[in-house]
Parts: structure tokens; sequence; C-alpha cells
């Protein structure tokens, strides 16, 4: 993948044109005054027509539903209505045109997590055997949510994503049809493939969950993180992506700081504890600025030192997953420094989409410090090459992770999951019902705040973007085939530098 800069210089030649008033005679100066009176007299009615034009003109430029009018309005002081949910907004899904609009390829993914049942359907059997696994069932009926919760999630994320899906019916209300779901909001998918192989095996219970894995199954669902983190003060998704695009323009590239940056929380699991073995020592330098995130101080202190806005000053940013994949890829990504990708084993509903040496370079898990140290030798050695690979990824998450694919990848996904139920949707007896005032006028600090922000205040007027079709095996096999090649030849670059920078070393001690 090798860019060259190229360069074209043009030059524009031209003949010198020179212009004579020599020649100008006495009448054309008796006329010049009456001339210049007429000009003004036309340009006065002409400046008073043209506000009239520019007034109508912008009156026709103003959408007729503006994203942040209040078709949806929250009602907060109306106790029964947050408690009964008996609202009725009476604003149909009315789009004036169909988008013609291709969903982002990642999209094609969504028919992959779906095959396990893409011959047997979905029996309510299947979905029953998934209770005791999961946090909520989630019921949609005649375009409303009612959940039933299991068992309470990890800080908000069971509240945060139960948010966004009602922020979806609103966004396209009476679009997502009836359907019945399991969700697990934990960090590991539950459902282990194996454990549903074999001749006498059956069928696998469907459960939705933020990231997948190779050996387990799942429907992969967009995370909390999307409509806010409260405990961590992680603004909605469309404040971020606008927060550190302009946070990414305070420094140019050539000039940050020539190492890479991660700051977290290394105690997650082994794997992030490894990593902090490749700081700075007084033996080794591995081209790594680690810096331990240690959260109660933060959330005591408010926050000033974990804005994740104000952390594009490295030239390159490692990833790397916590507990199962982490929701600081998006953000890390963004940033457009060169983003070093510790090979993960878990994936969210996008990064499948990602390759390698395009978006991203490929960090061994198992050789970290190593890898780490030649990526930012090979960066710094290559400045454009490594620049050309941060601001690609960044491109990947800023043209395809807007919000309205986030949503439409949600509407695809729920759409094509209710496809294969083969029963009738129920609302349970333990079943409540929910709407943004039962939800958000209960909180208060930044849950309310961030569910105020991230809330759809009206029907969008376009339909989602087309879903595109599913991978054909051998294409599938391919896209595989080609990311673990180019990983593949990172591997030899890497192994080369090492084994050439030994050679040079033992060569020294003798002389």
């Amino acid at each position: 993948m090798s860019m060259a800069d190229q360069v074209n210089s043009f030059s524009l030649q031209g003949n010198q044109v020179q212009t004579y008033f020599s020649t100008a005679s006495r009448a054309v100066k008796r006329w010049a005054s009456a001339a210049v009176f007429l000009f003004f007299i036309v340009l006065l009615f002409g400046a008073f027509f043209f506000r009239i034009d520019l007034f109508q003109y912008s009156n026709f430029l103003t959408p007729k539903s503006p994203k942040n009018s209040n078709g949806y309005p929250l009602n907060c002081s109306n106790e029964s209505l947050v408690r009964t949910c008996k609202v009725n907004y009476s604003l149909a899904f009315e789009a004036h045109e169909s988008s013609n609009s291709s969903c982002p390829e990642y999209f094609r993914w969504i028919h992959e997590d779906l095959r396990p049942w893409k011959s047997t359907g979905i029996s309510r059997d299947m979905l029953e055997r998934a209770k005791d696994i999961v946090d909520f069932r989630l019921v949609i009926s005649k375009g409303k949510a009612y959940v039933e919760t299991y068992r309470r999630s990890f800080q908000t994320r069971d509240l945060f994503t139960l948010w966004g899906i009602l922020q979806l019916l609103r966004l396209y209300p009476d679009r997502v049809p009836d359907l019945e779901l399991m969700f697990g909001c934990g960090d590991i998918p539950v459902v282990v493939k194996h454990d549903y192989q074999g001749p006498n095996a059956s069928s696998p219970p469907p459960v939705f969950q933020y990231c997948g894995h190779a050996d387990k199954l799942g429907i992969i669902f967009p995370d909390w993180s999307f409509w806010g983190w409260a405990e961590i003060n992680i603004k909605p998704w469309e404040s971020m992506l606008e927060g550190i695009i302009e946070g990414s323009k305070k420094k140019k590239w050539k000039d940050r700081v020539p190492y890479a940056y991660w700051k977290g929380n290394p105690k997650v699991t082994p794997n992030r504890g490894d990593l902090m073995s490749c700081s700075v020592s007084h033996k080794h330098d591995w081209n790594a600025r680690l810096h331990k995130q240690n959260w109660p101080k933060e959330t005591r202190h408010g926050f000033k030192h974990s804005n994740l806005e104000d952390q594009c000053t490295h030239r390159y940013k490692i990833y790397i997953e916590g507990r199962g994949w982490s929701v600081s890829g998006k953000y890390i990504l963004l940033c457009d420094s060169m983003t070093l990708l510790i090979k993960p084993d878990y994936y969210d509903f996008f990064m499948r989409s990602l390759v390698p040496m395009h978006h991203y370079w490929p960090i061994s898990a198992t050789n970290k410090c190593r890898d780490i140290k030649f990526a930012v030798e090979w960066g710094n050695s290559h400045p454009h090459k490594a620049q050309a690979i941060g601001k690609a990824g960044s491109r990947f998450i800023q043209e395809n992770l807007q919000m309205e694919y986030v949503y439409a990848y949600m509407f695809h996904l729920l759409r094509e999951y209710a496809k294969l139920l083969k029963f009738k949707p129920e609302i349970p007896a333990g079943g409540v019902e929910l709407c943004s005032e039962s939800m958000a006028c209960p909180e208060g600090g930044l849950r309310r705040k961030f569910m105020v922000e991230s809330m759809v205040n009206s029907p969008s007027d376009t339909l989602p973007c087309t879903m595109p079709t599913p991978f054909d095996p051998p294409t599938l096999q391919a896209l595989l085939e080609r990311n673990e090649n180019i990983t593949r030849q990172v591997v030899m670059w890497q192994n080369e530098y090492w084994e050439n920078l030994k050679k040079n070393q033992s060569s020294s001690h003798h002389h």
C-alpha cells in the first residue's frame, strides 16, 4: 500500500492586455455624470428587490421540520404522564422521499450475525431459553416499547440502550415491526457456538449484545455510549464526534508528540496489565507513553483530565480491548493519529470493516512492546504514509458512523430479525411501557442532561439508507484472507527490523 506524494506544478502563460484611454471624447465626459446618477437609482431598486428575494429564498431553504424543532416535547410537569406514558404525539412518519443512498458496507454483517437462525427461524422456545442469561426482554408492539427487566446491568448500560431504542421509534414512527427480543448488557457474549454444534444440538437462543467473538453466537447492537456514558462524563456521540474533530485540528500531525499514547484502566484485564510493561523505564523506551486512568479520582475532580477531545496530542494512539471489546475504539480512530490496534478477540458492529494498513496499524497481542516500538519507528520514518493511515481511520468514522447510520443500522437489524420470528410477539405480564417522560423525567444530573441532548425531537422526513446485500461465501473468504495477508506482511517487516538491529548490535560489540 505504498503512497507517493505527487506534486503537480502548473505554469500559466497569457498575453498581456493593455487598455488605452487617450482617445476618450468630450461627449463621453458629458454623459458620465448622468450615467452615474442612473446607476445609483438602479442599484437602489435592485437592493430592495434583492432583499425581498433573499427573504423568500431563505424561507424556502428552511426545512419544514428542522432537527431541533420540538415535535416531541418532553413533559415532566405532568406526573400521571410520567407514570403511565399515556402520551400521543400524533406525528406520523411521512417520508417525502426515499433514501437513494446505500448504507455503509459494515451493514452487510447484519446478515452474518443472523445467519445461525436463517434456515430455522426463531421460535418462542429458542427465545425463552435466553431468559436466564440476559438483562431484559424488549417488546415492540404497534410502535411502542415495553421492557421486562430480569437483572440490573452494570451502571446505566440498560437505561441508555433502551433510551436509544426509544429514540429510533421516535425517528421512524410505525416503521419498526412488532418484535420480541432478549438483550444482554455484559462485556462478553454469552452463547457459546460449540454448545450448539453436532447432529443432536438444539438451535441457539438469539441474544442481542454489544460485541461478538469467533467462538460465540450473538446479534451485535450499537452500545449505550452513543447516547452518553454518564458515569464517566462521555457525552452523546454527536457531541463527541464534533468535539474530537475540533480537538484534532488543534495540533498538526507533524507537530504532535512522536510516540504512541494510551490512557485507561489497566486493571480490567491481564492484557492491559501486560501493555503497561511497555512503559518507559531506565532499561527500555518502547516508544509508548502510557497513562493509568483513576476513575474515582477523576469523578471527584469533575473529569478535568479525561476529556477525549483533548487527547489528540500524539502521532499514534493505542487501542486495546477491555474484558470484551472497548467503546474507546471510535474515539481513538477519530483523532486522525495513526491507530495502533492491538489484535482484538472481540469486535463491535462496525469494526469488522476496518482494513489493516489502511485504517490502522496491526499490533500483536503477544508481542506488544516490540511491535509498538517498530510501528512508531516506521511511522516517524514514513510520516506521509503514517499520517494517511491516521486520516483514513478518522474518515471512516466521520463518514460511516454518523448518528443517522447508527439509527439506520438498528432499524435494518430489527427489521431483518423480525422477519425470522415464527411467533406473535406478546407484551409480558411484567412488561413496563417506555416513553421519554417515564425514562428521562425521574433522572437527574448527567443522565437527564445526556438523555435530553440525545433525544430525537421529530420524525425523520426521509427513509434510512438502503440495506446492502449479504456477502457471498467467496467474497467473505477473500476479505478475511486479505486482512490476514496484510497483517502477515507487517509481521515480516517487524521480524526483519529486529533481526537487522540484532546483527548491527552484535557487529558493533565485536568491533
